[in-house]
């Protein structure tokens, strides 16, 4: 097993008859979604695809991303998945970076992507996955009047069309894939699934086989270089030892495919072990959320700190919300505030595990676990990655004192796409600087005491807005809340709250309970000294706040004062 490919360890005959996935009230099984990725791969090897080549995804969450996924991997090429609820020009941004030569794409989003730019230069070729019947799309011309394929080649492909083309062209509509040929870069032998599975002799599980973009929370999306050997070191490590998954579960993810976090939750952890995953479409809002829970029953729920929110307001405020199948949530994305976490298991019964990962870990690395939750913390570090705590001058610190976290284990990314410079900043001597600020008690759990970036020292003493944040959401009337760094007419720093207040109430009112509840709660330094009242947080697709928008504004209210 352990020199298997994807396709082989998704695959084997044993399972074809199971349920892979439930979408769009469809169950699909296991011998349906290799089919479906056996003749993605013969569409992309129609189209010279070759080893290492970047292919973008910007697919809904669907059977067919999943397909594309392990197709793209399986001919040798790199996958580079990209969020839909992404803007346009951050879109853009990935697809040049990466420099993919082909990209499989909702035809929705099709023409308002591609129209008027001709910033694209290595891209080549456009499928298109049409969800309608009639399956035609308007050709897409560059500015300049060219199309994104060969002279010879048709602009656009329907994705569903070219497939059903390809299928029906070959004996008994059998589908063929490439293997690798030396001689020329490209597979060229006919390929079943057998064949298929077989790219495992050619693909070493360690090459580079997908990219996958940070949020972007603190600035710049960075493309994290990840090999297939980090995915199987994943679900030998939180999956087993979190998860435990058993026998009629079912996974859902309000985390996108995507992502790091989605893509293990909807993706790997489900399939790789022969359970099944549940796919929506559509954008994960609580009345969605509610429905997927009422028709398809998961077993575990993966959500961010805000989801979880929004879902005790909809169940508390709209509609019940019917979680009787779950015996387990999950959230990451950012620290769950302990009184959310406590919230949610006292209404709903069911324990909301938290955990860290990131994008360049592939996934969690700590972890709360069933039956040994402390909400606030992290839980602890996993079995098969080591991690240390280092002060800002790269001394190790002392038990409990807080340190920046760098985080070591087998599942890490190689680097940086072409980003030489910040990739020997990130991964350093087999270890990756998280960037996060962590307390470790004596009983082994680790404490998220926020970014390192995020931190300031207002009077000369650290301020950790996770800290202060923790305080001010214990107000009822608070709903959620930011704490970044300020700074006066004389250029002294101070701390900053941002508030989101539930609906009615008074903010000038809740203002003055608030300061009464930091001053009985907090030393004087941390106490903030204004308040900013605001209907919603900027947030990354990913649910994390976007801390340097709000200091963003704070800087230009200041530029503002002084002119």
């Amino acid at each position: 097993m352990n020199n298997l490919g994807l396709f082989d360890r998704l695959f084997p005959p044993d399972r074809d008859s199971r349920s892979a996935i439930l979408y769009d009230h469809r169950e699909i099984v296991y011998a349906e979604l290799r089919d479906e990725t056996i003749r993605v791969a013969e569409v992309l090897n129609g189209l010279d695809i070759k080893r290492e080549d970047r292919v973008a995804i910007l697919l809904a969450d669907s059977p067919e991303f999943i397909a594309s996924f392990v197709a793209i991997i399986s001919l040798g090429a790199i996958a580079v998945p990209i969020n839909l609820a992404l803007r346009r020009e951050e879109q853009l941004f990935v697809l040049k970076d990466c420099g993919a030569c082909a990209a499989i794409v909702e035809a929705n989003v099709t023409k308002n992507l591609f129209e008027e730019t001709d910033a694209l230069s290595d891209l080549k070729d456009v499928l298109i996955v049409s969800r309608e019947r009639d399956p035609r799309v308007a050709p897409i011309k560059r500015p300049n009047g060219q199309s994104f394929a060969n002279a010879n080649r048709r602009p656009l492909h329907s994705f569903s069309t070219i497939a059903q083309e390809t299928a029906d062209a070959l004996p008994h509509g059998r589908a063929t894939a490439p293997n690798d040929d030396a001689a020329n870069g490209r597979a060229t032998a006919p390929l079943d699934s057998e064949a298929l599975a077989d790219t495992r002799t050619t693909a070493p599980l360690d090459r580079d086989a997908f990219i996958l973009y940070t949020s972007g929370s603190t600035g710049e999306p960075k493309g994290a270089v990840h090999s297939q050997a980090d995915i199987f070191y994943t679900n030998e490590t939180y999956c087993r030892e979190v998860l435990n998954l058993r026998a009629g579960d079912r996974l859902f993810s309000s985390s996108r495919l995507p992502f790091a976090y989605g893509l293990g939750n909807a993706f790997t952890f489900p399939l790789l072990n022969g359970f099944t995953t549940i796919l929506c479409r559509e954008k994960p809002a609580p009345a969605v959320i509610s429905e997927v829970f009422t028709d398809y029953r998961p077993t575990i729920f993966f959500g961010v700190p805000v989801v979880y929110r929004m879902l005790l307001e909809h169940h508390r405020n709209v509609a019940p919300l019917d979680t009787s199948s779950l015996r387990l949530c999950i959230s990451a994305g950012e620290a769950l505030p302990a009184q959310l976490g406590e919230e949610w298991e006292k209404t709903f019964a069911v324990p909301a595990l938290d955990g860290i990962g990131s994008t360049e870990m592939l996934h969690m690395f700590m972890s709360n676990h069933d039956g040994e939750v402390r909400y606030g913390s992290s839980g602890k570090l996993l079995q098969g990655y080591q991690a240390q705590l280092v002060d800002h001058d790269g001394a190790a610190t002392e038990m409990g004192e807080v340190g920046n976290l760098w985080i070591r284990g087998a599942s890490a990314a190689s680097r940086y796409w072409e980003r030489a410079e910040t990739t020997t900043q990130t991964f350093v001597d087999g270890w990756v600087r998280t960037g996060d600020l962590y307390r470790c008690d004596k009983d082994g759990f680790w404490w998220h005491m926020g970014r390192s970036d995020d931190c300031f020292k207002p009077t000369g003493q650290w301020v950790s807005p996770i800290e202060v944040e923790s305080v001010l959401v214990r107000h009822e009337a608070v709903r959620a809340a930011a704490v970044v760094e300020g700074f006066d007419r004389d250029g002294l720093s101070y701390v900053c709250a941002f508030l989101v207040l539930t609906d009615g109430r008074d903010p000038d009112s809740v203002e003055r309970e608030i300061r009464t509840l930091c001053e009985s709660a907090l030393p004087r330094f941390k106490q903030p000294r204004r308040y900013y009242f605001v209907s919603e947080f900027p947030y990354t697709a990913t649910g994390k706040v976007q801390r340097f928008k709000l200091r963003e504004q704070l800087r230009g209210e200041r530029v503002a004062h002084q002119e």
